[in-house]
């Protein structure tokens, strides 16, 4: 529903006060796994959200130029993703969302397929590049691990329905259902 791939059953999306149409969603969106064309060099894979938003390929490729470093991308942009470990294209995959500088990043388990160590490196880099941009996301994972230490604020889901909303040590400490209470023991 947020990215518009649904439509509600009922009610309405509000972002900032205002409805929000489907076809105008405020939201950068990753995917579960990279979606990088192979065709494309790493930068402008990065860029691409950008040229479909628009923007001049030059100009997107300036932007992803200087977000490289911080996303530990310095040295591929000339490259393709056939040539770059799992983790460095979702580093691509990241980089791409947030380029877009989009109100709201929307990312689906972006981390799911990688191993810890990779995991753990990313996780860092959304947490500095969140607390450095004040940028809203919401990050979809199943990782409670994950969600207890990234969130600012956590909402428990179980089958389609809110168990609890809470900030990770309230939820932690007091489980409102017997599935968060199960779930944060698991």
């Amino acid at each position: 529903i947020l990215t518009g791939a649904l439509a509600a059953d009922r009610g309405e999306l509000v972002f900032g006060g205002a409805p929000v149409p489907e076809r105008q969603r405020p939201f950068a969106y990753m995917p579960q796994r990279d979606v990088l064309l192979p065709w494309r060099s790493i930068l402008d894979n990065a860029g691409i959200g950008l040229e479909v938003a628009g923007v001049p390929r030059a100009e997107a490729r300036r932007r992803v130029g200087e977000l490289l470093v911080p996303f530990g991308l310095a040295g591929t942009e000339r490259l393709y993703p056939r040539q770059l470990s799992g983790g460095m294209r979702q580093r691509v995959s990241f980089l791409r969302t947030v380029v877009q500088h989009r109100p709201v990043l929307l990312l689906d388990e972006p981390f799911g397929a990688l191993d810890a160590r990779v995991r753990k490196e990313l996780r860092q880099g959304l947490r500095e590049i969140h607390d450095a941009t004040g940028l809203t996301t919401i990050f979809v994972t199943h990782d409670q691990d994950e969600a207890m230490e990234l969130a600012d604020l956590v909402v428990v889901m179980s089958m389609g329905r809110i168990e609890q909303i809470g900030r990770p040590q309230d939820i932690r400490a007091r489980p409102a259902t017997p599935f968060v209470r199960e779930f944060i023991t698991a």
